[in-house]
């Protein structure tokens, strides 16, 4: 029999702002693996006491808890502070408020693109099945028929998405998602134009190194293709900055 898992103990408050010690020591019984996805928290009363806090502060705490996806607050008899489970979507979106707050430059995504996608496609070169395989070729043939930028950028974050999960590391799948959307700001805007037959024959380049269990070849046609889009994206956007198009 399992032993119980043991009760998370909290410390009492001596801040000025005590919602964001309270923050950190429930983010530390996370680590620590004491409190896990779908603990309910106790009660508001039992917590305040224990934190020695006012509950006005523990409700800012909860309330900012809630806001960064690591609680949801349910109402109810049977309601409660419940922790949350992991949801990569967050993280995504936390880069693109990164990206909007801060000013990150086409240099460096591409930079970052280039380093994640060798480390990427030598995984799947290995650990690729024939169903990813399979949804790579659909995917690309898919983005033959698509002509506007929005649909081409889906197609791409589709493909991108299948090419990491052929890693069978989750992590490389939050990365790539969040590069993508890093790449959503560049490749919109009224006058941009996609890319066309090498991109296709790029996609289907690559998943037939990866049928052949070739990383070197695979991963100097994923460089080739980044570096392509890269020059492709710095076009357009000086275009556009110009009004050219």
């Amino acid at each position: 029999m399992n032993p119980s898992p043991a009760k998370p103990s909290f410390a009492p408050i001596k801040t000025r702002r005590a919602f964001e010690v309270i923050c950190e020591q429930i983010r530390a019984q996370l680590a620590a693996g004491t409190l896990r996805a779908g603990d309910k928290l106790p009660p508001e009363r039992e917590l305040a006491v224990e934190f020695q806090v006012s509950r006005s502060a523990l409700r800012e705490a909860l309330r900012s808890l809630e806001v960064a996806g690591i609680i949801r607050n349910v109402k109810g008899a049977k309601g409660g502070a419940f922790v949350q489970t992991a949801e990569p979507d967050r993280i995504v979106q936390a880069m693109q408020d990164y990206v909007h707050l801060g000013d990150i430059s086409l240099n460096e995504l591409t930079e970052a693109r280039l380093a994640m996608q060798d480390i990427i496609v030598r995984l799947a070169c290995e650990r690729a099945t024939e169903a990813d395989l399979a949804d790579l070729e659909a995917i690309a043939e898919r983005t033959r028929k698509e002509s506007s930028v929005e649909a081409r950028y889906q197609c791409a974050v589709a493909y991108y998405g299948v090419l990491a999960r052929a890693t069978k590391n989750r992590i490389f799948g939050i990365f790539v998602d969040s590069l993508s959307a890093i790449l959503h700001e560049f490749v919109q805007g009224p006058g941009y134009e996609t890319l066309q037959k090498s991109l296709i024959e790029s996609r289907f380049k690559l998943v037939r190194f990866l049928r052949e269990k070739n990383p070197d070849a695979a991963a100097a046609e994923m460089r080739k293709h980044l570096e392509r889009v890269h020059r492709h994206v710095r076009k357009n956007s000086k275009a556009a900055k110009t009004g050219l198009n």
